[in-house]
């Protein structure tokens, strides 16, 4: 888990933050100078911030418990995506729905019907069906898959939100909060760092500064995985050994 450097965190702009008319006087603490209008991330409480939540989220791991992503905005979808899915994580990046956690057995019952519905497509039931019909299903299933294919595994809610954007996503660390379920995000200069348990100043709207961001706290999280696969292993070892041994 070979942590990003300083001179790689400057190359992917994790340190441009907003102009200064647009920023949010809560980020003070974590902004190193004003340049030509547009505010600098201190990258040295980026780096402390990081080792903070790449802590959280590799304990968290270790745990066995979900962490769950959301991005939805444009150049950010495709990194977190596809990282989320590289540890077996939830995500969400298409839209976020209301309530989809504070009202998550409604959210388990429209999984529930994209996988009917991925079914009767499947096997031999959709023959029955007209064209137009099976059409129709097969739209609602590309609309479905879209909003929900993130969380399809996701049967209970996850220990952990982690954020991209958290004004855009405002819905889900609200939901988050209410619950009492940990959040960790990047946050710009515009934003209120108080909103969110582990926060991350960075740039969070260059795809270069959200993909160094995201795939090192993946890598913690992955780490956490194998550490909890390997004393699994052991504890399973020393389980069969205690009989031969007594």
């Amino acid at each position: 888990m070979a942590k990003p450097t300083y001179q790689e965190l400057l190359d992917a702009g994790v340190h441009f933050g907003h102009m200064r008319k647009k920023w949010n006087p809560k980020m003070a603490p974590y902004i190193f100078m004003e340049r030509k209008g547009i505010h600098i991330i201190d990258l040295n409480r980026t780096s402390e911030c990081l080792d903070r939540a790449a802590n959280a989220m590799k304990a968290i791991a270790k745990s066995g418990r979900k962490i769950l992503f959301v991005a939805t905005k444009k150049q950010a979808r495709d990194i977190v995506s596809q990282s989320a899915q590289s540890v077996g994580m939830p995500f969400v990046t298409e839209r976020w729905l209301g309530g989809m956690m504070t009202n998550f057995a409604t959210i388990k019952r429209s999984v529930k019907k994209m996988q009917t519905i991925e079914r009767m497509l499947a096997d031999s039931t959709a023959q029955n069906l007209t064209k137009k019909e099976r059409l129709t299903m097969e739209r609602e299933r590309l609309k479905l898959v879209k909003v929900l294919g993130g969380i399809e595994d996701l049967s209970r809610l996850p220990a952990a939100v982690f954020v991209v954007d958290i004004e855009r996503e405002h819905i889900a660390i609200a939901e988050a909060k209410r619950l009492g379920i940990r959040t960790l995000a990047m946050v710009d200069t515009n934003s209120d760092p108080g909103e969110v348990d582990f926060p991350v100043p960075a740039n969070d709207d260059a795809s270069k500064s959200v993909a160094v961001i995201t795939r090192y706290l993946t890598d913690a999280i992955r780490q956490g995985l194998e550490e909890r696969t390997s004393n699994k292993a052991s504890e399973e070892k020393t389980a069969i050994d205690q009989p031969a041994a007594e």
